[in-house]
Formats: C-alpha cells, sequence, structure tokens
C-alpha cells in the first residue's frame, strides 16, 4: 500500500475525500438541491456519496461506516425509507443516526463514509 495521502475535490478549508492505506474517508456530504424535504435531500447526499466513492476507487458496497446527522430525529424514518432502497441487500455497513444542529438550516441530512478501496 501506498502511504500517499490522495485528496480529491480540494478547497482552502476541507477535502471531499481522501484516500490512504486503501481507506476512502468522505468528509461530511450536504445537500447540493434546493430541496427542503428529507427525502430529496437524503436521494441528493446518498448520490454525491456514489459518485465520490467511484471517484477514490470504492462503492456503496466497501462501505466500512456511516455516521448521519439528522437535524431533526423524527425525520429517520422517512430518511430510512430513501436509505434501506440505496444500500445493496447484505452490505448494509455499521451505521450512528443521530440528531445535530447542522451549519446550514436549509440543511436536514449530513453524512459521513468511510470506505475500503477495491483491491
Amino acid at each position: 500500500m501506498s502511504q500517499d495521502i490522495q485528496r480529491l475535490h480540494v478547497s482552502a478549508r476541507y477535502s471531499e475525500a481522501a484516500v490512504f492505506n486503501g481507506v476512502v474517508y468522505l468528509a461530511g456530504m450536504v445537500p447540493e438541491c434546493e430541496a427542503k424535504d428529507i427525502r430529496s435531500q437524503t436521494d441528493d447526499v446518498l448520490r454525491q456519496i456514489d459518485l465520490r466513492l467511484l471517484e477514490a476507487g470504492s462503492d456503496k458496497t466497501r462501505i466500512l461506516r456511516t455516521q448521519i446527522y439528522l437535524q431533526d430525529i423524527g425525520d429517520i424514518a422517512a430518511m430510512n425509507e430513501v436509505w434501506d432502497a440505496w444500500v445493496v441487500a447484505g452490505s448494509a455497513p455499521p451505521r450512528a443516526t443521530v440528531q445535530a444542529a447542522l451549519a446550514n438550516p436549509d440543511y436536514k441530512i449530513e453524512v459521513v463514509v468511510t470506505a475500503a478501496v477495491k483491491g
């Protein structure tokens, strides 16, 4: 394994992804869409995760851990509907879901993912 760190989509403040030693670390992914409902925002965030993992040489079947932050924990059932349709059967990763104050009041969800790179 290379000891070099690969960073993707680097800005002055953060990178959207880093790859080190066969592991992909995604930043907290937040909605880019203008939708205000949890289902649309969840779908948008999961789409972004798919794209970032693909760029880093991984995919959602290789997720090692997921942390989900919800602005309102009351949205968990609706969020889970979208999540359950996205997760590949037999590949559901370990996951924590909590309520949190998010950086932008329009965000209903933020998701952090750690995944293994494909061999």
